[in-house]
């Protein structure tokens, strides 16, 4: 059963998601939110598999809540939920450790796809949010794809499916050390400066899915 936690401040969303959500097969809302602090405290009460946040929460914005919840319960998947289409709230989201992004103008086509891939541990953006992060033709290009080994390439999609260095090298039976050195040379090779860059890159590239 994927437990899912809803925080938006207005009831009749979360009546909407709750009625989408309990309606598939092996899903269940396990609390709901009207303020980012009333989320954060419920996930360490409640425990849920997935966390669908309002970015624009009274008290504790998505984001900041977001990050709460994360140092508590890092395998909670979180997806912000927002009527807002900015790169800034991606980049911001990305770096708090957020795992998806949804428009609620979307919400009706991509709930259910949305919620299916962070099931999954797999990071989800919308069409057209992915498109606006990754340009007009949404691809890096090719040579830059080529440098990469084939280790790197697994390491980019584990990060990009919110993996710590930790759980990479577990995952791949490497050392710490080991995954910080591929990290750094896959930064270099890619001339990326950040994580929220990599997810990016991971994304364009269709190393993970959006």
């Amino acid at each position: 059963m994927t437990r899912i936690l809803i925080a938006d401040d207005h009831a009749v969303v979360r009546s909407g998601l709750r009625h989408i959500l309990e309606s598939h097969p092996g899903w269940e809302v396990a609390a709901e939110a009207s303020d980012g602090k009333e989320a954060v405290s419920l996930c360490l009460t409640a425990a849920p598999d997935i966390a669908i946040l309002d970015y624009s929460l009274p008290r504790m914005n998505g984001i900041e809540a977001a990050r709460q919840i994360l140092s508590h319960h890092p395998k909670t998947q979180i997806l912000i939920f927002t009527m807002h289409d900015s790169e800034r709230i991606l980049e911001d989201l990305v770096d708090a450790g957020a795992h998806g992004y949804l428009l609620k103008s979307d919400a009706r086509k991509y709930l259910i796809q949305a919620i299916e891939a962070l099931a999954m541990h797999k990071p989800f953006f919308a069409t057209a949010v992915s498109m606006k992060m990754l340009g007009s033709d949404g691809r890096q290009p090719e040579h830059l794809r080529s440098a990469l080994t084939q280790r790197e390439l697994k390491v980019v999609q584990l990060i990009a499916e919110g993996n710590t260095n930790k759980e990479v090298a577990h995952t791949l039976a490497i050392s710490l050390k080991t995954v910080e050195t591929h990290r750094a040379s896959i930064m270099r090779k890619l001339n990326l400066s950040s994580s929220a860059a990599l997810v990016r890159y991971a994304v364009r590239n269709n190393i993970v899915e959006a």
